[in-house]
């Protein structure tokens, strides 16, 4: 089963909470992916961390051998959606979340994240919550 990492999880790794090196060795590594979304905030926690230096090498290390799938394809759905969302009364306030979501759905990846809170409302997402289990 293919999985698209939610940033939530990748900081959790990057801070030492989730042997998520395991987790991905057990998954294969070429069912893992990231959003190009989530490779823009690790970089953006990078910089604002009180290293930046040792922050981007951390990154660097684990985005090394996973594929950053695009946000391109998904634009059109991105619309609908948002649309769907808001008229229901239930529209997302963080634009990155919703895309990242939506990278999951338009390329059939199950989102594995620990905030499922701020993507249920997401029509035919799937997710897991790899953490869940190691609090």
């Amino acid at each position: 089963m293919p999985y698209l990492l939610d940033t939530s999880i990748c900081v959790f790794f990057l801070r030492g909470k989730l042997d998520l090196d395991i987790i991905i060795k057990e998954k294969g590594r070429k069912n893992c992916y990231v959003s190009e979304i989530t490779a823009f905030e690790l970089r953006f926690g990078a910089e604002n961390s009180t290293n930046p230096d040792k922050s981007h090498k951390a990154v660097d290390d684990f985005l090394n051998g996973l594929t950053i799938i695009p946000i391109y394809g998904c634009i059109r759905l991105y619309a609908q959606e948002k649309v769907r969302l808001r008229k229901m009364g239930t529209p997302m306030h963080d634009e990155f979340d919703l895309l990242i979501g939506l990278t999951a759905v338009e390329n059939k990846l199950t989102l594995v994240t620990d905030n499922t809170r701020d993507f249920v409302n997401i029509a035919t997402i799937k997710m897991e919550n790899w953490f869940e289990n190691k609090r």
